[in-house]
């Protein structure tokens, strides 16, 4: 095991410097390495770590999500408004819709089954876009309109809505029945999270504003209690849907905006928390990929999913209708809402497992989509921001 993480680290930041030195996302070395390293191709990372894989992508999450939250205003965010809202499903909605439209005809599958691939394919990466709006928040670019906060907000979201509409469309599937309650699950799971991270944030800077340590034992603390928070998510499903990762961002801005001086120390020491973090979540995510399935989709399966990827622009277009953006603000907004990586990795496979006669394909459609729009996306804002956004 600690031979594998020995492997994992420096052949990830081997790799990653690498990628960034020929002015390439380091993200795109990093699940490089995954696929090398991982089961289908060399096979040495050890058994206990891919067991774990998706508990430590996790970790990595919510190292960011907490970083996120630290950065956001929310004065920021309510400055954005409406837009927000509707990135937060829109775009997914529209995506979803587009590879109804386009599977059966390009793959030959039911309406059903498109469906089931487009919620698998319409989640936004937040590992990917997150880092990259705290770097766009930090540097002042798109500040006047509240860019990074719109986009920072919607793919926190999008995420919570396209797995509840996918958990929906598998027991469909699965049952011949589909309940109207998993979709009130949606605002529930949203509204529950906040309302939640919001109050232990308070009482976190209650409680640092009374007892004084070290900034290391805070981050602990949070970290600590954020782990609490998925697990609360966990054990409550059941019964009461609650957003996990939603609810840890909202402690991060809650810190931000009742005690701004210590965010500011806590966003350096998560900057920090992040180096490592990153290396394990995309080379873990590298290491979920099987190569097969993409060498053997044909040139169908890469046409869904630009197809798909179309279609979402087109939503986001839908989402920013009547707003103050520019057309180069646009332009960027498009780009920028397109990397999938991290759900793709984690429910590609469920349909699959499940025994669905279009697991298949769907796993195959979900590789191709980490593939092609982790390094479109990345590549994108990585180049393109400075650009087309003003800088304030």
């Amino acid at each position: 095991m600690l031979t594998s993480i020995a492997l994992i680290l420096l052949s990830g930041l081997l790799l990653g410097s690498l990628f960034s030195k020929i002015k390439l996302p380091s993200l795109l070395g990093m699940i490089l390495v995954g696929i090398i390293l991982g089961p289908y191709a060399l096979n040495v990372i050890d058994e206990s770590i891919l067991n774990i894989s998706a508990e430590l992508r996790q970790i990595a999450l919510v190292i960011i999500l907490t970083r996120a939250g630290l950065s956001l205003d929310i004065t920021d965010l309510k400055k954005v408004g409406r837009p927000a809202v509707l990135m937060c499903f829109v775009p997914a909605c529209v995506e979803i819709l587009g590879t109804i439209i386009l599977a059966p005809l390009l793959l030959g599958i039911t309406v059903l089954e498109a469906a089931i691939t487009g919620s698998v394919i319409a989640a936004v990466s937040p590992a990917v876009v997150v880092p990259r709006m705290i770097r766009l928040i930090e540097e002042g670019y798109g500040k006047k309109n509240g860019i990074p906060q719109l986009i920072l907000a919607g793919a926190s979201v999008d995420d919570v809505f396209v797995i509840v509409v996918f958990t929906a469309l598998t027991s469909l599937a699965s049952t011949g029945t589909v309940s109207v309650v998993s979709f009130l699950q949606i605002p529930v799971s949203i509204l529950l999270g906040i309302l939640i991270g919001a109050s232990v944030g308070q009482l976190l800077v209650w409680f640092f504003k009374r007892f004084h340590m070290r900034d290391s034992v805070k981050i602990l603390m949070i970290l600590s209690i954020s782990f609490l928070l998925l697990e609360l998510q966990n054990r409550l499903e059941e019964i009461v849907p609650i957003s996990g990762l939603l609810a840890i961002m909202s402690v991060g801005m809650v810190i931000k905006q009742s005690y701004g001086a210590l965010a500011v120390r806590l966003s350096g020491k998560y900057n920090k928390l992040w180096v490592a973090a990153e290396i394990f979540l995309f080379v873990l995510v590298g290491a979920t990929v099987d190569l097969k399935y993409a060498l053997a989709a044909g040139a169908f399966a890469i046409l869904l999913v630009i197809g798909a990827l179309i279609f979402r622009m087109l939503g986001v277009v839908l989402s920013l209708v009547k707003t103050k953006l520019t057309k180069k603000e646009r332009i960027f907004c498009m780009v920028a809402y397109t990397p999938k990586a991290t759900v793709q990795a984690a429910i590609g496979s469920i349909p699959l497992s499940m025994g669905l006669p279009c697991g298949q394909i769907v796993l195959t459609v979900a590789v191709l989509s980490i593939l092609i729009t982790a390094p479109f996306g990345a590549i994108c804002i990585d180049n393109l921001y400075k650009k087309l956004l003003e800088k304030g």
